[in-house]
């Protein structure tokens, strides 16, 4: 590599209707340093702590958990991962399990029922949504998009929303409240859901398309005719690339390329997923579709739009709040949903806990994923702060209070992880929220119904 060769962060290769944008290089870094000096002097300090971009994510479960096997039993460093959150222990150092946060706005209010339809609606937003079964839904703005809206001109995309659950989005689903509340938990404004990609390959094409709205039809229907990569049509660039860079940088792109086509194969031999998961039934119906290559896919799109930096913000619903989907690959065959109504039954509770390791085990999936990239001095779960966990507590209580929460990643060295945190009281999850937005720089005095700032996340 020439000395003094370098390419600015926002770099992509180009070819018939496809975008590829590149991950963090060494050649990246003399441009990236001087954009990040000249936003620190407009902002009146000085450096370049800011080249390196964090990114926010969150990763919704549905239907409570089986506390019992979630809650370490002690707090601080010193303390043992139970048994739903032991695949997370090659990662215990880059996690903070928090225990004693709250989103009271979930709760009925004089509502009445609709505990599924409120923990979706107020998980990202802290509002309590109104009662409706119509068109005149109304919550609040997601923090998720609070954080898009500020930073959409810094990538291609300003969010990335992604499910396994595609579910009904009007009508009535849960004790008068909309179908919209329960299959949503990204909300652009007071009355506008912002409906997540089900489809992995849709996911990948918008990922990789050329335009905002994926791969064009034309391109598309090529690359599927000749089962030919995106990779295929961006070759010329990629060649002219590579001849500059340095032994480093070309290793890197070369997992990268390896990434996308391990991707793009999955996400064509998983088939196509089922439009909706019939109560109580199984959903692996499709002979090529599996729900764990489903989900670890979703992961996969999450973290390759991660690390090109084509999006810093993302959701991923695991299941909607009153899913009934069975885990006979878990060996569960009931529905979740039915279980989570276990009344304190130790067989409901101990399938329960089977659900929610195998979960668990998924994250752990994702959370790999993203320590094998190595970004500057770091990895690319570093510069994450990831939320993972759900706005019920039991489920068969429907409580709000005392939430399953894990937070992954160092937030680019704000946070300290390996811990478990335990609050000294009911702490409103907003409070965590407005912390996260202040690692990303973006100015919020509140969130729902937020009381201040978490900064026990930062420090023991």
């Amino acid at each position: 590599m020439a000395k003094n060769w370098q390419i600015a962060r926002r770099t992509f290769l180009r070819g018939l209707g496809t975008v590829v944008a590149l991950p963090l290089l060494d050649a990246m870094a003399p441009s990236m340093t001087r954009a990040a000096t000249a936003a620190a002097s407009a902002a009146g300090s000085s450096g370049a702590a800011g080249a390196i971009p964090k990114r926010m994510a969150f990763v919704y479960l549905p239907n409570g958990i089986n506390m019992a096997y979630w809650t370490p039993a002690a707090a601080g460093a010193n303390y043992t991962l139970p048994a739903t959150l032991a695949p997370l222990n090659p990662h215990k150092d880059d996690i903070l399990v928090i225990s004693k946060l709250a989103q009271r706005q979930a709760f009925g209010l004089g509502d009445g029922g609709g505990d599924h339809a409120r923990a979706s609606a107020t998980y990202l937003t802290g509002v309590h949504p109104k009662k409706t079964a119509g068109a005149d839904i109304k919550a609040g703005i997601s923090v998720d998009q609070i954080a898009a809206n500020h930073m959409a001109d810094q990538t291609r995309f300003a969010s990335l929303e992604l499910s396994c659950d595609k579910g009904q989005e009007a009508g009535s689903c849960d004790s008068g409240y909309s179908c919209a509340y329960q299959f949503n938990i990204s909300w652009r404004s007071e009355t506008q859901p912002m409906n997540p990609e089900i489809d992995p390959q849709a996911a990948f094409q918008r990922l990789f398309g050329a335009g905002d709205d994926g791969e064009t039809a034309e391109a598309r229907a090529k690359r599927q005719m000749y089962d030919t990569s995106v990779l295929d049509y961006v070759q010329g660039d990629a060649k002219a690339l590579q001849g500059n860079l340095g032994a480093t940088d070309r290793r890197k792109l070369d997992e990268y390329f390896s990434a996308i086509r391990e991707v793009e194969k999955l996400v064509a031999s998983n088939g196509t997923p089922p439009p909706a998961v019939p109560d109580g039934e199984a959903p692996d119906f499709n002979a090529n579709y599996t729900f764990e290559r489903h989900m670890r896919l979703m992961f996969d799109i999450m973290t390759l739009a991660f690390q090109t930096d084509s999006t810093r913000v993302s959701t991923f619903i695991v299941g909607h709040d009153g899913s009934n989907r069975p885990y006979p690959f878990a060996d569960v065959p009931q529905g979740h949903h039915h279980l989570s109504h276990h009344q304190g039954k130790p067989a409901a509770l101990a399938s329960l806990a089977k659900i929610d390791l195998w979960h668990t085990t998924q994250f752990a999936y994702f959370l790999q994923k993203l320590k094998g990239i190595k970004e500057g001095e770091g990895t690319l779960l570093d510069n994450c702060m990831i939320v993972y966990g759900g706005g019920i507590c039991d489920g068969n209580a429907h409580n709000h209070d005392n939430l399953p929460i894990v937070l992954a990643g160092r937030g680019g060295g704000t946070i300290q992880p390996g811990r478990h945190l335990v609050l000294p009281g009911e702490v409103p999850m907003g409070n965590l929220y407005l912390s996260m937005l202040d690692r990303l720089g973006v100015p919020a005095e509140h969130i729902g119904d937020s009381t201040g700032r978490l900064e026990a996340i930062a420090h023991a």
